[in-house]
């Protein structure tokens, strides 16, 4: 009680100590501060990029800063600060894919809620009609993107907030998915000191596992024309995975809730003499195989990353266009930074060439690591959460990144770290399934009053074309099982249960 006094004491702090433009001349190491701004219109526009236009948002000071570590560091970061009702918190948030630009959306979010709220474009802006293959040849560019950026917006946004309030934040937070999941992981990792919470959705956090993982997806089905698989075959494989595997958590519902216990052969849909439509051919069957199997060394047979999960299927065709249209595999900038401007797809070797790429990016983009003992012993709170429906960084790797810091902890993971699989659900988003999990107040509670998370709730938002959806979400290794009768949207028709099979 007496900590909810002094917190909340501390909150009813509404008004900033210094004024928005003062912060202009903000001493910070090898950061300029490029304009401090107070926007009280309830609106924000970007110069460059009004599509990301925000509104509803309270009065707030806007600081752009740049970051400049390295003389080829180029390190964009905004911290949004609240004019008024701060509620005490600093949130730094995530990005996606290779970044490039300010996420307008993750802050006026952060905002709303009440919080000091900071992104970066992680030094990887690039000029107009260009790509990412422009860091060729420049490895601080890869560090800032892979590290380095985030830790530099966590000092930022930390020095800001102290010179606008007149004193720290009571707690500091990490939120992102994907590219933003890595980045929430490299934190834990590497600067356990920066952050009280983290969540960490989706983590692309084996870097070279998962492009090498998106492009081989992209091979199995773009060698040849007759590999590609038109929506319609997506759609009758979804299908057959359903019939097959729907039903094992308890309840048919259009979910798969254990993948990895989903054995079905995509062979029964080969297509019959004269048989088109709802089947597949002998090449796209083969290719199926490929997805689910994830990248396989052809000497040495050994897996290199899992593979997508069955009941992701409505998703495969963002594994790239009909070859009929001449395309480059997604992410490919990442191969060329490794290989030289003219890397050619089609001659990708997955032994020799996975271990050139581990060997000239692991070092900096990997967050594999699982000794997060700092972290955890200076009370750190980590939450991640990952789609089973995921196509673009499959769940298989969470599982894998759990029990690395099992093994490196050895200890009860349940003191600081969960991990939470969401059935049905896409990349960060999408899926046929819940696709919206609120991760950041339970790591809230769990920091500031001590409040374990068990299980969340997952919901998918109603549009003219679904209906409402939620569901349990249990804490890994346990899974959520339909009780056998009740509405399934009632979360309190299932039961959490501990899941016997062994996982990748």
């Amino acid at each position: 009680m007496k900590f909810c006094l002094l917190f909340s004491a501390f909150i009813s702090v509404v008004h900033a100590q210094t004024p928005c433009a003062d912060l202009i001349d903000t001493k910070i190491e090898h950061t300029e501060i490029k304009s401090a701004t107070q926007v009280d219109s309830g609106r924000f526009s970007p110069d460059t990029t009004p599509a990301d236009s925000v509104s509803g948002l309270p009065k707030f000071c806007r600081v752009v800063a740049i970051s400049r570590p390295t003389s080829d560091s180029e390190i964009q970061i905004e911290t949004w600060l609240p004019v008024t009702g701060w509620n005490g918190r600093a949130l730094a948030t995530g990005n996606g894919g290779f970044a490039g630009k300010i996420s307008y959306g993750a802050l006026a979010h952060g905002l709303k809620l009440g919080d000091a709220v900071a992104n970066t474009d992680m030094g990887m802006a690039v000029p107009p009609g260009k790509d990412a293959s422009v860091f060729i040849g420049r490895p601080e560019r890869w560090r800032d993107w892979g590290y380095r950026s985030t830790h530099e917006m966590a000092l930022v946004e930390a020095a800001l907030v102290r010179r606008f309030y007149g004193h720290s934040a009571a707690h500091s937070y990490f939120s992102g998915c994907s590219t933003g999941g890595e980045q929430a992981l490299m934190e834990a990792q590497r600067f356990p000191d920066d952050f009280n919470g983290i969540v960490a959705g989706a983590p692309a956090n084996d870097r070279v596992g998962v492009h090498v993982s998106i492009l081989w997806n992209y091979m199995a089905t773009h060698r040849q024309p007759a590999d590609y698989i038109p929506l319609d075959g997506l759609r009758a494989l979804h299908q057959a995975v359903l019939t097959a595997c729907d039903a094992q958590d308890g309840l048919k519902d259009g979910l798969i809730g254990d993948p990895w216990s989903c054995h079905f052969d995509p062979g029964t849909l080969l297509c019959q003499a004269g048989e088109s439509g709802a089947c597949l051919s002998a090449a796209q069957v083969e290719a199926v195989r490929e997805v689910y199997a994830g990248p396989i060394d052809p000497a040495t047979h050994e897996s290199r990353y899992p593979g997508v999960p069955a009941g992701s299927e409505l998703d495969w065709g963002q594994f790239g266009p009909d070859p009929a249209q001449p395309s480059q595999p997604p992410f490919a900038p990442i191969f060329q930074w490794v290989f030289g401007p003219n890397w050619d797809w089609h001659t990708f070797n997955l032994g020799q060439n996975f271990e050139q790429m581990e060997a000239k990016l692991a070092k900096d983009v990997n967050a594999t690591d699982g000794n997060l003992v700092r972290f955890k012993s200076r009370g750190g709170k980590l939450i991640a959460y990952h789609g089973l429906a995921d196509w673009l960084v499959v769940p298989g790797e969470a599982l894998r990144y759990r029990s690395a810091v099992m093994h490196e902890t050895k200890g009860d993971l349940k003191q600081f770290y969960r991990l939470y699989l969401i059935p049905g659900m896409g990349h960060c988003a999408g899926g046929v399934g819940p696709n919206s999990l609120d991760a950041l107040k339970p790591v809230e509670d769990w920091v500031e009053k001590g409040i374990a998370p068990e299980t969340l709730v997952a919901k998918r938002v109603p549009t003219p074309a679904t209906g409402p959806l939620q569901r349990p979400i249990c804490p890994y290794p346990e899974i959520a099982k339909y009780r056998g009768s009740g509405d399934p949207n009632d979360t309190s028709n299932f039961t959490c249960v501990a899941e016997s099979k062994q996982r990748p």
